[in-house]
């Protein structure tokens, strides 16, 4: 995949871990859990990464140091959002013409097989952004995936905070991945504005940016919620290390 380049969001304390730790930092099988990602990212062989850090940001940098020869960092010294964390990495990327993965640190187990048929479908539809979507068994505090009835073309991302009483019944949810064709992205960024209840700039708004100006803006629905949830408790984080340590036969000793 080497006319891929990817934003990596790392720039969070996460403030519901109730932990002084930056929040990607949290080992996860042996490893602090954004180095999975990275090591997917190696795997798959993309062109460029580049990894928004914040909080911590030079402990991040420390525990990724192996990592330097593939990928820069870009600090967001007020975190503002994600549309805004993408935004800081604009100079980073901006010589880069092809499709931009933006991904969150605090998703491990996001693999490379995922990634790459959501590549896929975004270029398949022709589409200006392609977000992942899944449907878990609960779908309670995340954005809400609202699609043109019948198609699979996203009217707009709700987050829940602000989501109707009807938009909060959809299942389907923004997984926070997403591939955007690098011609629009960014310009799509500079129009978002910070009205919600949180005073921030989401990135989910792009979709509905671009949409209005007549691009398309699609979704793929993975059949693996698992693999795509992200770590916002240590309850969380338990479940999520039981359940792939199973599934592959993973122990703390083996992934160091």
């Amino acid at each position: 995949m080497k006319d891929i380049a990817v934003i990596i969001l790392a720039a969070g304390k996460g403030k519901r871990m109730k932990s002084d730790l930056a929040k990607v930092l949290h080992r996860v099988l042996g490893r602090p859990m954004i180095e999975h990602l990275l090591n997917t990212l190696v795997t798959l062989n993309v062109k460029k990464i580049v990894i928004v850090v914040g909080y911590q940001a030079d402990r991040v940098k420390d525990a990724l140091s192996k990592f330097n020869n593939k990928a820069d960092f870009v600090l967001q010294e007020r975190q503002l959002g994600t549309g805004h964390a993408v935004l800081t990495a604009e100079d980073k990327i901006k010589d880069f013409s092809g499709d931009i993965l933006v991904l969150a640190g605090d998703v491990p187990f996001l693999s490379g097989e995922t990634i790459q048929k959501l590549v896929e479908v975004h270029r398949r539809e022709k589409a200006a952004a392609t977000v992942l979507s899944s449907i878990p068994p609960d779908a309670s505090g995340y954005g809400r995936i609202v699609r043109i009835p019948g198609t699979d073309v996203v009217d707009k991302i709700v987050e829940h905070k602000d989501a109707t009483e009807d938009e909060k019944k959809i299942g389907e949810i923004n997984t926070g991945t997403f591939c955007f064709d690098s011609k629009y992205l960014f310009e799509a960024l500079r129009e978002v504005k910070a009205d919600n209840i949180q005073k921030e700039y989401y990135l989910t708004d792009v979709m509905e940016v671009l949409r209005n100006k007549g691009h398309k803006a699609a979704v793929y629905l993975t059949d693996n919620a698992d693999e795509v949830l992200g770590v916002n408790s240590f309850e969380q984080l338990a479940d999520l290390e039981t359940q792939f340590a199973k599934k592959f036969g993973f122990n703390e000793a083996s992934a160091k």
